[in-house]
């Protein structure tokens, strides 16, 4: 069995009236997992560091230009019986301007812009649900401990 990592999560955010919203996005019906709400994912290609992969899915699958981009402290795995292996998946939040526009990509049908309780109750994955908690509680100063590792773009 290999572990493989190929992959990006991306977790899109914006700050309006004083509050926390996070893109949902939701996969075309015909693609793999149809009508699956989610965050920004896609692979990295040969050569390209995971935050650039997470930098060009993000403008890819939504138009949107980070203006802010961090490392989550969570990387996202599971298990694919297809290719016997095991998948690791480094995790990314990137903040928008409020005011930015959205337009998807062909891959999903629909957006929007959600609070973190929703967007728990709407995404498939545990790791993933983790994920918008870590995000939260960094974003919401819960943890006031450790600051999130921002990337410079």
């Amino acid at each position: 069995m290999k572990i493989i990592s190929n992959l990006v999560e991306a977790h899109i955010f914006r700050r309006k009236g004083g509050e926390l919203e996070l893109l949902a996005i939701k996969r075309t019906g015909g693609l793999s997992y149809p009508n699956l709400w989610q965050m920004v994912t896609g692979g990295i290609q040969d050569g390209e560091k995971a935050y650039i992969t997470a930098l060009r899915e993000i403008k890819e699958e939504t138009g949107l230009t980070p203006k802010r981009l961090w490392s989550l402290p969570n990387i996202n795995s599971f298990y694919s019986s297809e290719d016997d292996c095991i998948f690791m998946i480094p995790v990314f939040a990137a903040e928008v301007d409020a005011e930015d526009t959205v337009t998807i990509s062909f891959e999903h049908s629909e957006y929007k812009w959600i609070g973190k309780d929703e967007m728990i109750e709407i995404l498939a994955w545990p790791g993933q649900k983790k994920s918008v908690e870590i995000l939260h509680e960094y974003l919401s100063n819960e943890n006031k401990i450790i600051n999130l590792v921002e990337i410079k773009i």
